[in-house]
């Protein structure tokens, strides 16, 4: 039986703040967006280039923020070039941590933190 993973949901208190974080942090694009006015809420699916998975956002009308609680942690992103876009990022003024290695490994990956509080891992692609 053929399975994958297709999306990863994100509740946001404010959706164009958050589109606008994914598209000019990483290089996603929006690839649908549902809008349930009667129901009170929209979702909107970003992608990156050649790739099928998609963040979806979901907006709750006149929710607020969310509680992310303990449990949750990240997602991650590779990217080809770390250090590249580590700078870009901090130029932005995102919050984004220092270059970070495993121990007894070079640095590999930071973290940078989305207007809702979600930690997203950037890590080096590896080949």
């Amino acid at each position: 039986m053929k399975q994958q993973m297709v999306h990863t949901c994100y509740r946001v208190k404010d959706l164009e703040e958050s589109i606008k974080f994914y598209t000019e942090a990483f290089d996603f694009t929006v690839s649908r967006k549902r809008d349930f006015p009667e129901y009170k809420f929209t979702l909107v699916y970003l992608t990156l280039p050649n790739d099928s998975y998609e963040l979806e956002l979901t907006y709750n009308y006149d929710h607020g923020e969310y509680d992310l609680g303990n449990g949750y942690g990240h997602i991650a992103i590779a990217v080809e070039n770390l250090e590249e876009l580590h700078k870009k990022h901090v130029e932005l003024g995102y919050n984004v941590t220092d270059l970070k290695g495993l121990p007894g490994s070079k640095p590999g990956y930071y973290f940078i933190t989305d207007p809702d509080g979600y930690k997203v891992e950037v890590i080096r692609f590896k080949y």
